[in-house]
């Protein structure tokens, strides 16, 4: 590592659990940021996948089917 994150890293594990803990979740809040064309994109996937739902053109799984295939693993 160079120089600062040398120093970075010692002032991070000077912290406690909890302010490490503090730190990540600032750090996750400051990179997960909503992207406008991404919920876009995916509310249109969506409606699509509703419309064709509705109209019968997807081929449809039921509750017990998929839970069925998970407990037998």
């Amino acid at each position: 590592m160079g120089a600062i994150s040398d120093e970075l890293a010692a002032k991070i594990n000077s912290l406690s659990d909890s302010e490490k803990i503090e730190l990540v979740d600032s750090i996750l809040i400051q990179l997960d940021k909503p992207d406008p064309e991404i919920d876009c994109i995916w509310a249109d996937e969506a409606s699509k996948r509703w419309q064709a739902y509705k109209a019968g053109k997807l081929e449809t799984v039921s509750y017990d089917q998929v839970m069925n295939t998970y407990r037998t693993r």
